[in-house]
């Protein structure tokens, strides 16, 4: 059976950096386009060169790609020709070899935001797209607001479509600029839009995320006959963002009836790649993850309640709807006070912990982890934490070091240009077998600043444990997190910390006390022990 192409055009270096509070610098978004093309996108779409001078020299220093690397700019103003734009021009001196071109089809906004004639408009259009035609570029135009401009006034918003088509558009992309149209709307016009004479395969879909809608309108529009899907990682975009490729991808690769009668760039292998470039992305932008984002998230595989855990282990499709293994992410079975023995049976598998069902040891590890999730812990993510405690109650946790005892101080003092900075230093005193080693450590980093209490027990912790050095050299903390669990004089403490390693491991830890000290160091611990026992380390 041939399957008919689908072409999908990422804006993430474009529309997604309209992401309040995302600013990518330009080796950010030559590392970006890397990952982009690596994964199979057809058109990435760079900026707007001229626009803003990282956008410029992104496009002076665009990496070489497999993909189209595509500028983006807006139709000729009135009263100029498409020759004398410089605006138009800074666009096509970026030398691309696609330029997407936005222009109105909301006659609303024609009149009052561009304040011109609705003749004029059509004329900047056609104009725009055959000037970059004559000089050689494939042209697309993002037809901007089209349904709600279908809506106001049909003839119109198609004459636009038409003008631009005439002129020689490759690609007519139709925008729900406002985010606000539901899917089954989007479907209708797009059909209705290809009924009025404007080819399927000329035609894509360009949605925002207002409603919720903006994935399910793509494959609306997709199922209607559009064969463009524009879209950004991670569903980075202005507002509420835009089509969300990491949802899109694996469903047109994996989901009926989309896999058997569509083709695109992407293949099972890039595929595998997804969840791990999903997190990188937000390593770039200093984001945490959405644990809940759709086949990448942390959580997009974890099975908290008994009877889910137990159903998984008799066949996974139980409470799956697709492989994990397939985008690149695990399955998870956290460990929490709604757990049942198959829940925790199921996760010291995963930890290599064979443990016959009814053995007295599995009734106590859950009574333990009910007992401290009562005292403010939680084990749904610091899965490393409770393999420590599990491996206690089993009797499997070797004891590698004992600390007898450690102290944390902060001073502020002025340095050598008399200005007032604080210094945290940490002392730690560890046993190592018959030996004991004490570590000092400051908190400062390469220039000067002082990164806190932590980082110092940390650094302390890390800097001297004897036999075991070499294997925590390559640790580091990755993300710390803090949350209060019980108000006024008997607050509570709970930090976890992500662990990494050089094998690229990554492992969460918890600790728990009134003291916002005492609860890191107990995270910081769990976190070193579980290092040196998936290394194999024998204890001294």
């Amino acid at each position: 059976m041939n399957r008919d192409r689908l072409y999908l055009y990422d804006t993430t270096l474009r529309d997604g950096q309209q992401t309040q509070g995302v600013q990518f610098s330009t080796t950010e978004k030559i590392q970006i386009a890397g990952m982009l093309d690596g994964l199979g996108i057809d058109y990435i779409e760079g900026g707007w060169p001229g626009a803003n001078p990282t956008d410029s020299e992104f496009f002076e220093r665009r990496p070489r790609t497999r993909a189209t690397m595509t500028a983006f700019g807006m139709t000729k103003r009135a009263g100029r020709s498409a020759a004398n734009d410089e605006v138009l021009s800074a666009v096509l001196n970026a030398g691309t070899p696609s330029v997407c071109l936005v222009g109105k089809t909301h006659e609303f906004h024609v009149t009052t935001a561009l304040g011109i004639t609705l003749e004029e408009n059509l004329e900047n259009i056609a104009q725009s797209v055959a000037h970059l035609v004559a000089q050689g570029r494939e042209a697309i135009f993002d037809a901007e607001h089209f349904f709600d401009g279908w809506a106001a006034n049909r003839d119109y918003a198609l004459a636009c479509l038409q003008a631009a088509l005439d002129a020689g558009a490759r690609w007519i992309v139709l925008c729900d600029t406002n985010g606000g149209t539901l899917a089954p709307e989007i479907g209708r016009i797009v059909g209705e839009v290809i009924g009025a004479g404007i080819p399927g395969e000329r035609l894509g879909i360009h949605t925002h995320n207002d409603a919720e809608q903006a994935v399910a309108g793509a494959l609306a529009a997709v199922d209607a006959g559009a064969r463009q899907i524009q879209g950004t990682l991670n569903g980075l975009g202005e507002r509420c963002g835009n089509a969300n490729l990491t949802s899109l991808i694996p469903t047109l690769l994996l989901k009926e009836p989309y896999r058997s009668r569509f083709e695109i760039g992407v293949d099972a292998a890039a595929l595998q790649g997804l969840t791990r470039m999903s997190r990188r992305l937000d390593e770039i932008l200093n984001r945490l993850p959405q644990r809940t984002a759709a086949y990448v998230g942390s959580s997009a595989f974890a099975h908290k309640a008994g009877l889910h855990a137990s159903a998984i282990l008799k066949d996974p499709s139980t409470y799956e709807h697709v492989d994990p293994a397939l985008v690149g992410n695990a399955r998870i079975i956290p460990m929490s006070n709604q757990a049942g023995q198959s829940n925790l049976r199921a996760r010291l598998a995963d930890a290599g912990i064979e443990v016959a069902a009814g053995d007295p040891a599995l009734a106590r590890i859950l009574e333990r982890v009910k007992a401290r999730e009562d005292q403010g812990y939680s084990y749904d993510t610091a899965q490393a934490s409770f393999e420590l405690i599990a491996r206690e109650e089993l009797g499997l946790m070797p004891r590698f070091f004992e600390v007898l005892r450690y102290r944390v101080t902060l001073e502020r003092r002025r340095d050598r240009h008399d200005r007032m900075k604080t210094l945290s230093e940490a002392v730690v005193v560890v046993q190592i077998g018959e030996q004991k080693m004490l570590s000092v450590s400051e908190s400062l980093d390469e220039s000067g600043s002082d990164r806190g209490p932590v980082n110092a027990l940390s650094k302390a912790l890390a800097k001297d444990l004897g036999p075991y050095q070499d294997l925590i050299d390559d640790l580091r903390l990755v993300d710390f997190k803090v949350r209060i669990t019980q108000g006024g004089t008997e607050a509570v403490t709970r930090v976890i910390i992500d662990s990494q390693d050089g094998q690229g491991r990554r492992w969460a830890t918890v600790g728990v006390s009134p003291n916002i000290v005492d609860a890191s160091f107990e995270a910081l611990l769990d976190a070193v022990n579980w290092k040196l026992l998936r290394d194999g380390a024998q204890p001294a």
